[in-house]
């Protein structure tokens, strides 16, 4: 059963990127009130993949999505967190040039490196594809839900490419965004470039918290030497495993869907404590 209740765009009318649709999941059945005008604001959590989060219907795995109206549902009535907000960004085609960090690529990679990367997945437009969300679809959301727009209530989550957007966007914005969970980080693109990038960019460890996990099957199988990496750059950055920053493995999980709809509930829980 699914809880809470929907609000869709088919399609968001963005201006810097291409249309396209965005779920928004309001914890209606929680019995608080989510009106507006009631005083009453709450924390946001902007996804990535957002056909992948509520209906299996549209996942990229066929019949499995993340779950995560059940999960915020059952989170939310345990008290193991506020009520909270989720707004879905469905990907387009393009997903690749949207997710990729753009000065990471361009700016942390060899030529040959950089070439590579190009002739895979084409020229990264992340910042664009961020510009669009903190400039346009933000203020909207901000104007239509009663929601918290402070940094310290604003979230940003995704898996592998989804991931790594989700650290880029904490990264360049960290006046937007307060906290990320990148499940199954796809630290490879770009042979890690994202690594020495956030080694120079990291946001403040005092009012933000960053959440990484991968499995060890299939493309997660790839992670774990270059999650060191990450995790060595969070210690140097003054970050504190268990307190703001979160590094998990999951032995036996695959890269997939159904993998992280069943931990999805733990980066949750740590960016909303």
């Amino acid at each position: 059963m699914e809880h809470g209740r929907f609000h869709h765009y088919h399609p968001f009318y963005f201006k810097l990127i291409i249309p396209r649709q965005v779920d928004v999941w309001l914890p209606s059945d929680t019995g608080l009130d989510i009106r507006p005008g009631t005083g009453n604001r709450y924390p946001v959590i902007y996804m990535h993949d957002g056909q992948n989060l509520f209906d299996p219907k549209t996942s990229f795995l066929p019949g499995v999505d993340w779950g995560m109206a059940d999960t915020a549902h059952r989170l939310i009535r345990e008290k193991r967190i506020p009520p909270v907000i989720i707004v879905g960004i469905w990907s387009a085609i393009a997903r690749g040039r949207e997710y990729g960090p753009a000065k990471a690529v361009n700016d942390y990679t060899s030529p040959a490196e950089r070439k590579k990367y190009l002739r895979d997945f084409g020229k990264p437009v992340s910042d664009d594809y961020l510009r669009a969300i903190v400039n346009e679809l933000k203020p909207v959301i901000d104007q239509t839900f009663p929601t918290r727009t402070d940094a310290a209530g604003t979230f940003v989550m995704g898996s592998s490419f989804g991931g790594l957007i989700s650290l880029y966007a904490l990264c360049e914005h960290p006046e937007i965004f307060g906290g990320a969970a990148c499940l199954s980080t796809h630290w490879p693109a770009a042979n890690g470039a994202t690594i020495p990038y956030l080694a120079d960019n990291l946001p403040d460890p005092k009012t933000h918290r960053i959440y990484f996990d991968y499995g060890t099957k299939t493309l997660d199988a790839q992670y774990e030497p270059y999650q060191v990496r990450a995790d060595e750059v969070m210690r140097k950055g003054g970050f504190q495993e268990g307190v703001n920053w979160v590094t998990r493995q999951f032995p036996g999980e695959e890269h997939s869907e159904r993998a992280w709809r069943k931990r999805v509930h733990i980066p949750v829980e740590f960016l909303l404590s």
